[in-house]
């Protein structure tokens, strides 16, 4: 397999235990994309169990979509790092900031 290594923020907690990326409080995708435009939810979040199986892995933020967070640069995060967490009955993007 070819690979491809970028710098891009990451995910630096996810408190979604019951994302199927979810072990131990972090986020195992490969990447994750945020928001749809205007809501900054995590658009990989989804349930399943025990979907994990690279336990060192730490996800990157590939894309994010809401174009008025201030982390927001042509559709890229420009934050360090972020945090992933429940915002009612959503899986946000806790690190949201508006312009």
């Amino acid at each position: 397999m070819k690979q491809l290594t970028i710098d891009t923020p990451v995910v630096a907690s996810c408190t979604v235990g019951e994302c199927a990326y979810n072990l131990d409080n972090s986020c195992r995708a490969r990447a994750i994309t945020v928001g749809d435009g205007v809501h900054p939810g995590c658009d990989t979040f989804f349930m399943e169990s025990g979907h994990v199986h690279e336990s060192k892995r730490v996800a990157g933020i590939g894309a994010c979509k809401v174009t008025q967070c201030r982390f927001n640069d042509d559709l890229e995060c420009i934050t360090e790092a972020i945090s992933v967490g429940r915002a009612g009955s959503s899986v946000n993007c806790m690190t949201f900031a508006a312009r």
